[in-house]
């Protein structure tokens, strides 16, 4: 999935991106039908928006706002 390069080991902007690009590749090659395109949507957005929120938690004005925000990429 993720090849291995000279990365920090804990670029996670870097993986998360990487992460929702390869979620996007994924559910290109599943079978479109009624019951799945609700389902891939979904898969879709919650995959890009672990980075969007990380990505808000490193903007953080605060250490409390960066944890809570840190807590909602998490989920």
């Amino acid at each position: 999935m993720l090849e291995k390069t000279n990365r920090k080991p804990f670029d996670l902007e870097e993986r998360t991106f990487l992460f929702a690009k390869e979620v996007r590749l994924f559910a290109k090659n599943l079978p479109a039908s009624g019951a799945n395109n609700e389902d891939i949507k979904q898969l879709i957005r919650s995959s890009g928006s672990i980075g969007a929120n990380y990505i808000e938690a490193n903007e953080a004005v605060s250490k409390k706002d960066f944890l809570f925000r840190i807590k909602i990429s998490r989920k």
